[in-house]
């Protein structure tokens, strides 16, 4: 069954080949979904949405963090497609800082991308859905938010998905009269081209990281991408406001 047929979806973020939005496209496209991916790459974006299943996928610029650039694409998407159903909150940016190594730029840098951006999106796409009396929204927050860190991200990270945790469900509860559902997923070790470029990730780290998580390995994007597949879906279709843990039980709470 394809969960998302005639459906067009937004995904910010996705041009990266082994990223989240990325898998999160593919799965998205093998559903039936016309995929629009967002990102800073013009060419990144149509080359992305080339290599989807299907056809009639889109690939657009947008600084997520510049909110006439969000409010001005949203309209071109929907003269294209028809209309949008579906918009997935994925752009962000960590840094591995400490507390006190954190300065203002590091600060409005990780803030704008991760929870300026995603509150812009979904200010773009609301008066459209409100109109349709209908959309989903899933926003990509973090572990790190929950537990107070993550591996990659410093304190400015935790902080900016922790907003994002809390604009999903105030989101959720002033939209749901609306019909739009709003919903967060909260991912921790994730096998990405992050994990492999970050400094200090030696062996004995990933063996120390791997014997902190109950199912002993890091997450893959494809399980990232089934949540997000189930939040856009009509399966959760009295599921808002609620945030969705992908992390090997590496944090029960």
């Amino acid at each position: 069954m394809r969960l998302l047929e005639n459906r067009v979806a937004i995904i910010t973020g996705a041009a990266s080949k082994r990223g989240l939005g990325r898998a999160t496209a593919k799965l998205f496209a093998e559903h039936g979904a016309r995929v629009v991916i967002l990102d800073l790459d013009a060419k990144a974006a149509e080359a992305a949405a080339a290599t989807l299943a299907g056809s009639g996928h889109l690939g657009f610029v947008c600084d997520v963090t510049d909110r006439g650039a969000c409010l001005a694409v949203v309209p071109k998407i929907i003269d294209a497609c028809g209309g949008v159903d579906i918009l997935v909150n994925n752009a962000g940016i960590s840094q591995p800082l400490k507390l006190m190594e954190i300065k203002p730029e590091n600060y409005n840098a990780v803030m704008d991308v991760c929870l300026r951006g995603t509150l812009n999106m979904t200010q773009a796409v609301v008066p459209h859905f409100r109109e349709r009396k209908h959309g989903s929204i899933v926003n990509m927050a973090s572990v790190a938010a929950q537990r107070g860190g993550g591996i990659f991200g410093g304190p400015h990270y935790s902080a900016a998905k922790g907003g994002v945790l809390g604009l999903t469900k105030a989101s959720a509860r002033e939209l749901a009269p609306d019909g739009i559902r709003v919903n967060a997923i909260c991912p921790s070790l994730i096998d990405t081209d992050i994990i492999h470029s970050a400094p200090g990730w030696t062996t004995e780290r990933e063996a120390e990281v791997m014997a902190s998580i109950p199912m002993g390995r890091p997450g893959q994007a494809h399980e990232v991408a089934g949540c997000c597949l189930f939040l856009a879906s009509d399966l959760s279709s009295y599921v808002t406001g609620s945030e969705i843990d992908v992390n090997g039980g590496s944090h029960i709470h």
